[in-house]
Formats: C-alpha cells, sequence, structure tokens
C-alpha cells in the first residue's frame, strides 16, 4: 500500500456507483424513443397491450418535455449537494427517477400523452441534480493523481447507458413484458441502486465506514484540506468565478461541444433519411453503432490519457486541450464531409456519422472534467452553471434548423446547418485552447473570501525603500514591524 493507500479501495467502488447510477438513469432518460414506437405501434413489440393513436406533435411534446424539467434543478442540484452532501442527493434524485418510472404504465393507461409528459418532466425535475452530484462526489474522493481515471471512468456510465437504453428495451417491448415492462425493469435498476448506494455510499472519506485508515489518509492529505473543511460551507466567490477567464472559456467550449453533438446525434439522422433515403431510425444497428463507438472510445481516450499523465509527456493542461481539439475539430471536419454526400456514398455517410458521434467522446476527459481543475471545491457549481447555459443550447439548435431547413430532401440547406455547426465546434475549441488550463484558480481557495484584518494589511504590504520616506515615516514604520 506505502503512502499512496490500498491500490484498489472504496474511492473505486464509489466510482463505480457513479458509473452505474448514471447508466441506469441514461437508460430511464433515453428508454423513451423505443417506448413511444412501442405504445403507437402494438403490432412492431407485442400486440397484446394498449395501442395509442399519439400525433407526431404530440410524440415530440413527449421527447422533448424531460428537458423542461431537467434544465430547472441543474444549478439548484449544486446547492443541494453542498447543503445535504451528495449521497442522500443522489439517492433522493435516483429514487424519485425510479418511482416515476414505475408509476407511468398506470399512468399513460389513464391520463395519455399528457401524463406521460408531466412524468417526463417530473424526472427531469429530479435528475438534473445529478450531474452536479456527481462532480463534486469526484472532486471529494479522488486523489489528484486519480481524478482524471477515476472521473473518466463515471462519466462512461453515461455512455453505457444510452447504448444499453435501445438494446434493452427493443427486447423489453417485444418481450411478455411490453411497453410497461420497460418502465418496470429501468424503474427496478434505479431502487435496487439506491438500495446499495444507502449501504456504500458515502460523502466523504472520513465518512465512510467501509474505507481503511491508511486509504483515508491518502485521499484527505492529497486534497490539501483545512481540518474542519468537511463541517463548514465554503462561500462561493461568485464575482470571481464570473470573471475568470478560464471559466470562461470552459463554459464556451461546453457550448460548442453542446451544439455540435445536439446536430451530430439529432439532425444527421434526418438528414440521411431525407437526402440519402435512409430509414436509419428503424434500423437499431444504424441507430445504436454510434453509441456504442462513443462508449469504446471513452475507454481509449481514458487509457491514452492516463499514459500520457503517467509518463509525463503531456501535462494535464496539455491533455485537457490535445484531447478537446481530437473531439471537436474531426467531427467538424466530418460534418462538412457528410453534407457532400450524395445517395450513392450512404456507407461513408455511416461510417463519418459513426466516428464523429464516437471520437467526440473524448470531451470528456478535454473540457467536462476541467471545472474539476479549476476549482475542486466548487466543482459542483461550476458544473450546474455551465450545464444550465450549454444545455440551453440544445433547445435552440432544432429551432435554427427549423429555420433553414424548409426542405429535408435539399441538400444545400443541410449544409448550411452543417457548416455552421462545424464553425461553432471549430470556434469553441479555439478559444478552449488559447485561454483554458487545468490549474487550480485562486478562487477555489477555501479563505478566499475570508475578509483580512488590519493587522495582516499592515505586516503583508511590501516594504517602502528608505530613501522614498522620511525620518518620521522610516520610524514608524521599523516600529510596525
Amino acid at each position: 500500500m506505502g503512502t499512496k493507500g490500498p491500490r484498489i479501495g472504496i474511492r473505486h467502488l464509489q466510482t463505480v456507483f457513479l458509473f452505474l447510477c448514471l447508466t441506469f438513469i441514461h437508460i430511464v432518460r433515453l428508454n423513451v424513443g423505443v417506448a413511444i414506437v412501442a405504445l403507437t405501434d402494438a403490432e412492431s413489440t407485442n400486440p397484446n397491450f394498449p395501442e395509442f393513436s399519439w400525433t407526431e406533435k404530440q410524440k415530440a411534446y413527449i421527447l422533448s418535455s424531460f428537458y423542461w424539467g431537467y434544465i430547472l434543478t441543474l444549478c439548484p442540484g449544486s446547492f443541494l449537494c453542498r447543503r445535504f452532501g451528495a449521497k442522500i442527493t443522489l439517492f433522493v434524485a435516483t429514487f424519485g427517477t425510479a418511482l416515476f418510472s414505475l408509476i407511468t404504465p398506470c399512468c399513460i393507461t389513464w391520463g395519455g400523452w399528457w401524463a406521460f409528459c408531466v412524468i417526463r418532466i417530473l424526472q427531469g425535475l429530479f435528475q438534473g441534480v445529478i450531474f452536479p452530484c456527481v462532480q463534486e462526489h469526484v472532486a471529494l474522493w479522488s486523489p489528484p493523481e486519480e481524478r482524471n481515471r477515476l472521473g473518466a471512468f463515471s462519466y462512461t456510465g453515461a455512455d453505457c447507458g444510452t447504448v444499453l437504453a435501445m438494446f434493452l428495451s427493443g427486447l423489453i417491448a417485444k418481450s411478455p413484458l411490453g411497453w410497461p415492462g420497460i418502465s418496470y425493469v429501468s424503474g427496478t435498476l434505479c431502487i435496487v441502486w439506491c438500495i446499495l448506494w444507502t449501504i456504500f455510499g458515502a460523502n466523504n472519506a472520513p465518512e465512510s465506514r467501509f474505507v481503511t485508515e491508511a486509504e483515508c489518509k491518502y485521499i484527505e492529505s492529497s486534497l490539501h484540506h483545512n481540518e474542519d473543511f468537511h463541517q463548514r460551507t465554503i462561500p462561493i466567490p461568485w464575482r470571481a468565478i464570473c470573471g475568470s477567464v478560464p471559466f470562461l472559456a470552459l463554459l464556451v467550449a461546453r457550448c460548442a461541444e453542446t451544439w455540435g453533438l445536439s446536430t451530430l446525434q439529432a439532425e444527421i439522422p434526418s438528414y440521411l433519411n431525407g437526402v440519402l433515403n435512409m430509414d436509419i431510425q428503424s434500423n437499431a444497428v444504424f441507430s445504436s453503432l454510434p453509441f456504442l463507438t462513443m462508449w469504446l472510445m471513452s475507454y481509449v481516450y481514458l487509457i491514452a490519457a492516463d499514459v500520457l499523465l503517467k509518463r509525463k509527456w503531456l501535462s494535464l493542461t496539455a491533455v485537457r486541450k490535445l484531447f478537446n481539439s481530437i473531439s471537436f475539430w474531426i467531427p467538424a471536419a466530418a460534418l462538412i464531409g457528410i453534407g457532400f454526400l450524395g445517395e450513392e456514398h450512404k456507407d461513408l455517410a455511416i461510417a463519418l456519422m459513426t466516428v464523429s458521434v464516437g471520437v467526440n467522446s473524448g470531451a470528456t476527459i478535454g473540457s467536462s472534467l476541467n471545472t474539476i481543475d479549476l476549482s475542486p471545491n466548487h466543482a459542483g457549481i461550476i458544473m450546474g452553471v455551465a450545464n444550465t447555459i450549454s444545455t440551453s443550447i440544445s433547445i435552440a439548435t432544432p429551432l435554427l434548423v427549423g429555420v433553414i431547413v424548409t426542405d429535408k430532401n435539399e441538400r444545400g440547406q443541410w449544409q448550411i446547418v452543417f457548416g455552421i455547426a462545424a464553425i461553432i465546434f471549430f470556434v469553441g475549441n479555439l478559444v478552449f485552447i488559447i485561454w483554458g488550463t487545468a490549474k487550480v484558480q485562486p478562487w477555489d481557495s477555501e479563505d478566499f473570501l475570508k475578509p483580512k484584518d488590519a493587522e495582516t494589511c499592515v505586516t503583508k504590504r511590501p516594504p517602502i525603500p528608505e530613501q522614498y520616506m522620511t525620518w518620521t515615516e522610516s520610524y514608524t514604520t521599523k516600529a510596525i514591524e
């Protein structure tokens, strides 16, 4: 074990729980796409369950309603986590998600599509607090030299959940459980997680019943906290954060990623259908392949970053900027390339789409984890603010596409959409390269907002050269010193 604590310890178990939490809540979040197909076309899945005649507009409301609630609790989630700790906040968020998932079939049967919308809004409200909590928990449990590895692994749960939501939901819908089984299985997974989290979860190492003394000492000493750190609330230096150039650069990068990724995920399938005459949404392999690639690529990035940092080939700042550049600029080039492909190049279009989404997973190690770099003590707050602003971008993207693309079969209109996304990808990363950093900021200090008393001000002022002082001033200054 040595001074670094056990090689495998409770900090790794906490990371596994964060991974599973993100996996299960993403299954609940994303299974709605398959569920709607089963609900409105019973013959395609299991005809033994009720079928609903919902319009395309009503389906769109159901699909988007989750984010109406989600965006409202991103910032409050940061404060809840700081006030009550990650353990109780994550438990309540996941349990609430599970509860509404379990009652979804009953509510749909009773209230139809609008009841489904209400359920999705409430699930969004609960899930909005989860990512700030994950960020805060990673900051408190991971020593700086392991933070990149543990944090990146935690976030791969989102990619895993995306893939499993597509595969499992389809299998369940065709099984004897039918479309209600999608909600029941998803909710049950979250309930099981909550039970285990209650037993093994802990806000920090000193609170854990299972952590060894060596591991606890290793984690706490590496974080350089004051002795009473876990017993007090650190005031948030809002003015310093909002005026911080590295934070603003991170915010620009996060917004650029959201715009580009929403274009990749939401609009390319429509382009492939309209311009290339491909019904990609009905093919489970093609629709899930980009996300499977994203999940697998996230581990490639994780291992590569670990090697670069362990062997000290690159600094942490350089790793962040390198991986972010790969994740932004390759998809930017692919977006432009896809816009010039004709119907005879369907295979190449699918390959470019898969590569673009897969390569973009490096943004987790690039800019997503940068919030902890800048401020471990305020990581959840920064994540909440950044995610609130960047999530609003995903609402604006389809609106702009709706204005530009009046004919989904017109390739020239889609080229404008992809060109805008490519430019935003490029500029967003360029800003991050120039002004971004992985260095802890001065406003992260626990005593940053602590008022300085008069004595401190006097003793810490720079000395005045004697040739610029009168005899009286020189005598007085020396007496004070």
